[in-house]
């Protein structure tokens, strides 16, 4: 039950910004000031009834809820980061972690140093209620807002989004300026020569190119789904690395 409320929020996300939205943006394809249709769905008041449901579903029956993107974009993720031989103790900040299952995911790959945030109680409760389940108890969740952190949070050798920055995007007060506040925070978050990995339906490469041009270089970009039609193909999401420099 949980599993098909957050599947159809996340299909309603798709529907608004890969719809909607990609058709308000500029024809060039880079983003204008009203790219995106406002939506419920970048909304903090969404997202604690989201988790809400989904934690009384836990609690009622165990079942931990939706993997954004699927368990490929966890995999995929996870991959990278052998590839790149970053080391297990390496600081690891999980940006909007939800019901957490990224992060279960990657103390099962050895890694030691995670901390899983968001803005939402519910999502942190729910969070921590899967990880119970599973014997894992250091990982470090706190509630907070990305866009208003606390001193605390910094240093971080890896930051991993995947869909936080899709759902600010679609905030219905003033979303271009906490675009640029997400930038600001991450640039704070993350250490020199630290690696920004996200996963994003709303976004082009193009456009997240040009959204975090400021301090950050373009590393690489991972292998997502393709689509084809009418003679034309592209990727149904983007999924980048960055260094911030």
């Amino acid at each position: 039950m949980a599993a098909a409320a957050a599947h159809k929020a996340q299909s309603d996300m798709n529907a608004d910004a890969g719809g909607q939205g990609v058709a308000a943006r500029s024809r060039e394809g880079s983003p204008v000031a009203c790219d995106f249709v406002p939506s419920a769905l970048g909304t903090r008041e969404h997202w604690d009834a989201v988790y809400e449901r989904e934690l009384r579903t836990f609690q009622e029956y165990g079942d931990t809820g939706e993997i954004w993107f699927g368990e490929e974009s966890m995999n995929r993720l996870i991959r990278w980061m052998q590839k790149q031989k970053i080391p297990l103790d390496a600081s690891v900040l999980d940006i909007g972690t939800g019901n957490g299952v990224f992060l279960v995911e990657l103390v099962k790959h050895g890694f030691s140093n995670i901390t899983g945030i968001d803005y939402s109680p519910s999502a942190i409760k729910l969070s921590a209620s899967i990880l119970e389940k599973e014997g894992l108890s250091n990982i470090n969740l706190k509630v907070e807002d990305f866009l208003s952190l606390s001193t605390k949070l910094s240093g971080f050798h890896v930051c991993v989004d995947k869909g936080t920055f899709d759902a600010i995007s679609l905030n219905p007060d003033n979303a271009v300026e906490k675009r640029k506040q997400y930038v600001m925070s991450l640039s704070r978050v993350l250490e020199v020569k630290g690696f920004f990995l996200i996963t994003s339906c709303n976004w082009t490469k193009a456009e997240l190119l040009d959204v975090f041009s400021e301090g950050f270089e373009f590393f690489e970009e991972l292998p997502t789904p393709k689509f084809s039609f009418g003679g034309r193909s592209g990727n149904t999401v983007a999924a980048l690395v960055f260094q911030k420099k």
